[in-house]
């Protein structure tokens, strides 16, 4: 777990460079966001539950923060990782995950968004280090997850939660489409993927190398493009 959590700047700064920033208009948090990649596309609808997190993302995409970057950590049944500006170019063997454009974001914890196999969640450093659980600017991670059983859940309470109880509807949903459970409530949830699921399984389980450069992909999965895009209905 240790390259998931990552070197993150002042919060305050976090929120200023959020509130100044005039990129995103009141028409692009009515869109989707395609991320194209080497395995297929990928379409992901932001939650308005999470606004900052949502604006961050929707700025990021319309100036190509995300362009050319890689996966540059993947666990299958567990997640996906990316966003790390240093992945663009990154010569084999590099370790990545520690990049970012220079501020965190605030988290944004709702009960109705939880670790379930598609979801969209921001990265950020440890508890020991960022006891605010600020998100990382730019990095981010979909939920590949797995399927659990009832005492697979009571294991997690038990474990990994602190004894905190899961939500019973929450837990059905582990149990039929899975997720990552453990991380609810200490990462922020802002949004899920409405179409490509197929493509983050091809994602999930790519080999990844067991080196200094633990668990990033041996042959690169890149996002070449970040885009706005019309929202379909459902």
């Amino acid at each position: 777990m240790k390259k998931f959590f990552i070197i993150a700047t002042s919060l305050v700064f976090g929120i200023t460079a959020i509130a100044q920033d005039s990129i995103v208009r009141k028409k692009d948090r009515k869109k989707d966001v395609l991320l194209q990649t080497s395995y297929g596309e990928i379409i992901v609808r932001l939650s308005d539950s999470t606004p900052l997190h949502r604006d961050n993302f929707l700025k990021l995409v319309k100036k190509g923060y995300y362009d050319s970057t890689l996966f540059h950590r993947v666990i299958q049944n567990f997640m996906i990782q990316s966003g790390d500006p240093n992945s663009k170019n990154a010569p084999a063997g590099q370790p990545l995950g520690n990049g970012g454009p220079g501020y965190t974001i605030p988290s944004e914890f709702r009960v109705s968004l939880f670790h379930k196999k598609g979801v969209i969640a921001a990265a950020r450093m440890g508890d020991n280090l960022n006891p605010q659980k600020a998100s990382s600017g730019s990095q981010f991670y979909i939920v590949h997850g797995k399927i659990f059983t009832d005492a697979g859940l009571d294991s997690v309470e038990t474990y990994r939660l602190a004894g905190k109880k899961l939500p019973v509807e929450h837990r059905l949903v582990y149990k039929t489409i899975g997720g990552s459970p453990h991380l609810d409530q200490n990462y922020t949830v802002f949004g899920e993927v409405i179409k490509g699921l197929d493509v983050v399984d091809k994602i999930a389980a790519v080999q990844t190398s067991k080196g200094q450069d633990r668990d990033r992909p041996l042959e690169d999965v890149k996002i070449t493009k970040a885009k706005l895009v019309k929202r379909k209905r459902r």
